[in-house]
């Protein structure tokens, strides 16, 4: 729980059959700008002093990409173990059951998106962790996701629904070895998969953060009802 955070916030989840990131993309851009545009009468507001202009189309980048901007580094050529000494001498303090895509989504968080104050879509993020993605179509290791980021917070997450039932088994399986938090083999899950599930994108929006923007504060309990305290 801090500025950011709150146990208990509010988002909207979106599905469409027969699309995918980049239908997620310009989902998002619509929404957002449309909204902006009613509340505020205009596609700009200014938020904790500063600017944000919504004006589309919004900037897209690439996952690594975005890294090699703000760090110096380019992380698509490093092996595994090279991007967790890299991720060390740049300051994330680097849990022993990490994969390399924890790392270098910390290092996003610290060095790239503080800087993010347009709108903007990075995508195309690693594979092992984004567990329900569906992977590019070029044969690497990423896949179909993004993240919208405006005056440096997250306020979404979307990708490419992964529909394949033995590769999702496969994600699960890879995420348990990780030790990721939370993660659990979801066999009604992948039983879902295998009955049928058309191609589909999916969206997740913030609510509480967009409100914040909409209504310049600074933390997220500002604009809720009842929010959790701090003892």
């Amino acid at each position: 729980m801090d500025r950011l955070h709150n146990p208990e916030f509010t988002s909207i989840e979106i599905y469409e059959a027969y699309t995918d990131y980049e239908g997620m993309m310009k989902l998002t851009e619509e929404l957002l700008t449309h909204v902006v545009q009613k509340v505020k009468g205009k596609l700009t507001l200014t938020y904790q002093g500063k600017e944000i202009d919504f004006t589309p189309p919004w900037a897209r980048v690439t996952f690594f990409d975005a890294l090699h901007q703000y760090t110096g580094k380019d992380f698509s050529k490093l092996t595994a173990d090279e991007i967790i000494s890299t991720g060390k001498e740049l300051g994330i303090k680097v849990q022993p059951h990490w994969p390399p895509g924890k790392v270098l989504e910390k290092l996003l968080d610290k060095y790239v998106a503080p800087n993010l104050q347009n709108p903007t879509f990075i995508y195309d993020y690693p594979r092992d962790i984004s567990p329900l993605a569906k992977s590019k179509r070029d044969g690497s290791n990423l896949v179909e996701r993004f993240e919208i980021f405006i005056a440096g917070l997250e306020i979404g997450n979307a990708f490419s629904e992964l529909n394949d039932p033995q590769e999702q088994y496969q994600r699960f399986m890879e995420q348990q070895s990780y030790q990721a938090e939370g993660q659990v083999m979801d066999e009604d899950f992948i039983h879902a998969l295998k009955v049928g599930m058309p191609p589909t994108g999916g969206l997740g929006l913030g609510i509480d953060r967009i409100v914040m923007l909409l209504v310049d504060v600074p933390s997220i309990r500002d604009v809720m009802l009842f929010p959790h305290m701090r003892q």
